[in-house]
């Protein structure tokens, strides 16, 4: 029996960290669609159902937060996992993360072990 691929866009525009991020996840057996920043990535999910995003804050162009609002108000992405990856610490930055749908709201720098971790603990 063929277990389909789970599918992960990553959204980031530190080229180390997608490279990275990019590098672990095919090793877990994942498909890993990548963009630069939140207009890209809403461009990937117009033929692309992903069952998680990671997603900056922080980056060029259209930000997370931006690019969260556009996923949560579309049918088609109501079961996509969202996590936040970012340097914005503050507990308000969080907070409005979380406010705006995301499952999970990590800090950079991150431990590469603990993101996977949590993101295939959100997959069940």
């Amino acid at each position: 029996m063929d277990i389909e691929m789970k599918k992960i866009l990553i959204v980031d525009d530190e080229p180390n960290i997608v490279m990275s991020l990019e590098y672990t996840f095919k090793k877990q057996g994942y498909e890993v669609f990548i963009a630069r920043d939140g207009s890209e990535a809403l461009e990937i999910l117009e033929s692309n159902i992903p069952d998680v995003i990671i997603l900056d804050v922080m980056m060029p162009k259209v930000d997370g937060y931006q690019t969260i609002k556009v996923i949560k108000e579309n049918e088609k992405l109501a079961d996509t996992k969202v996590v936040f990856l970012s340097a914005k610490n503050k507990a308000s930055d969080i907070q409005q993360g979380l406010n705006l749908g995301a499952d999970k709201y990590i800090l950079k720098p991150f431990s590469l072990k603990k993101l996977v971790s949590e993101v295939s603990e959100l997959l069940g």
